[in-house]
């Protein structure tokens, strides 16, 4: 039995890609950078200033670290205009009332704070999380364990208490490194055959599964 869960936003709980790369897009194109959906999609996770500057990279452009913070800047607010976009998955309000007031529950996410707080306000889901940790928050990038370590920092849980549940390889590489276990959705932009070779301990379909979450998490271990 597990006291802690994290949770990835993008592409765990919420269908955010539309408006995620088009935010991405839209900024990126009035810089004169042009980038595929596949692109930003395989690159959600890692946040904001890495996806942008490996954009720039691919496409020869020179840049500043003044200019990455301005792109950033707007990619937030181009990202707050298209909340509309985002939905919660099926299943994902159900496995929130599931577990709340049983675990202590986390939302890690390396979107920024202000497109986090914008969304779970609007959704009306703060009441669910004892804390929300975003890349606002943490030096390194996903796969690097800062996010989760922080998480369980905050809630006073040790590592092996917690689970994580993550759609990325690098959100399940991430717990890994950090001694927790995972749940990986195959929601996000990875086949099951990338997320089984990232070593997830339970490999759902969507957070929709409810019945295998909540076996894995109170009767398992």
């Amino acid at each position: 039995m597990y006291t802690a869960v994290f949770f990835d936003w993008d592409g765990t709980l919420a269908d955010s890609t539309d408006a995620v790369v088009a935010a991405f897009q839209q900024v990126l194109q009035e810089a004169g950078c042009t980038i595929s959906r596949e692109f930003i999609q395989r690159r959600i996770g890692i946040g904001a200033e890495n996806t942008l500057r490996e954009a720039l990279e691919s496409a020869a452009m020179a840049f500043t670290s003044d200019k990455l913070k301005q792109l950033v800047k707007r990619k937030i607010q181009a990202e707050i205009r298209m909340a509309d976009k985002v939905r919660l998955f099926d299943g994902a309000l159900e496995l929130l009332k599931s577990l709340d007031q049983r675990v202590k529950m986390a939302l890690a996410s390396m979107n920024n704070r202000r497109v986090i707080r914008q969304l779970l306000h609007v959704m009306e889901l703060e009441r669910y999380f004892d804390v929300v940790v975003t890349v606002d928050d943490v030096q390194k990038s996903k796969p690097d364990p800062e996010i989760f370590q922080k998480c369980a920092q905050h809630l006073a849980v040790p590592p092996k208490e917690c689970v994580v549940v993550e759609d990325s390889i690098f959100g399940v590489q991430a717990s890994k490194i950090a001694g927790m276990r995972c749940i990986a959705v195959l929601t996000g932009a990875y086949s099951r055959m990338e997320l089984r070779k990232a070593n997830p301990d339970l490999l759902v379909q969507s957070v929709k599964e409810l019945e295998k979450i909540l076996s894995f998490m109170f009767n398992e271990g």
